[in-house]
């Protein structure tokens, strides 16, 4: 479980400071898929750094299973984003000079993980294990980000914007192996999106607006990604 509370961040000072975060606490139950909603500059970026421990606050509390992150040392919270923790963000940061399995092994071996292709064929990219980034599509390149991600065998996954770059179908595509592998393998989900018809896939549904949790609400049915709009 993820307990979050009364988390604040500011940038600057003075007269131009930026209250980003203006005391935001909420739980994420172990298992969940959480998608936060907000504008562009309401927060949400800077608080799924924070969560992730990417960020630290400036004042609140971020707890694992009763382990406050926020006093970890800067080697100890690198260790803890090691051992429980995967990320994909709208870029794909991909090493260009490496194949599809080498950039997924990077990920599995952190983990000890051999059992990494089987990922990368879940993702469905069996036949492109040697393959180079510059000869895979946006989509393609989006998935063996994926696939580094889940070969960690994180508890949590963070998602950042991860339909952002893609079209439609291959949107759709995307959420609908995540959401299968989330299925398999037991893994949690916080994902921050504009995009509000993928809240309908969701379990737990946070919305932020200038720094602050303006609601939070719980889908009964939450649907598949080949079920809601786009």
């Amino acid at each position: 479980m993820i307990r979050v509370e009364n988390i604040t961040k500011s940038y600057g000072s003075g007269a131009g400071q930026n209250k980003v975060l203006r005391g935001i606490s909420l739980t994420v139950r172990d298992g969940d898929y959480a998608v936060i909603l907000g504008a562009s500059g309401s927060g949400k970026s800077t608080f799924l750094n924070i969560v992730s421990g990417l960020e630290r606050p400036d004042s609140g509390t971020v707890t694992y299973d009763g382990t406050d992150i926020t006093k970890l040392t800067d080697r100890q919270l690198t260790a803890f984003r090691r051992d429980n923790i995967g990320f994909i963000f709208q870029q794909y940061y991909l090493l260009p000079n490496m194949s599809v399995e080498k950039n997924v092994r990077m990920g599995a071996d952190l983990a000890g993980n051999k059992d990494y292709r089987s990922i990368i064929e879940a993702v469905g990219l069996g036949d492109k294990l040697k393959s180079l980034p510059s000869e895979l599509s946006g989509g393609e390149q989006q998935r063996v980000s994926v696939a580094r991600a889940l070969a960690k065998k994180p508890k949590i996954l963070f998602l950042d914007e991860p339909t952002g770059a893609l079209d439609e179908h291959t949107g759709r595509q995307l959420l609908d192996y995540i959401g299968k592998l989330r299925e398999k393998l037991g893994f949690t989900v916080v994902m921050i999106t504009h995009n509000q018809n993928i809240a309908e896939m969701a379990n737990t549904v946070i919305r932020i607006n200038s720094g602050t949790v303006t609601e939070i609400t719980e889908n009964a049915a939450p649907k598949s990604a080949y079920e809601i709009g786009w």
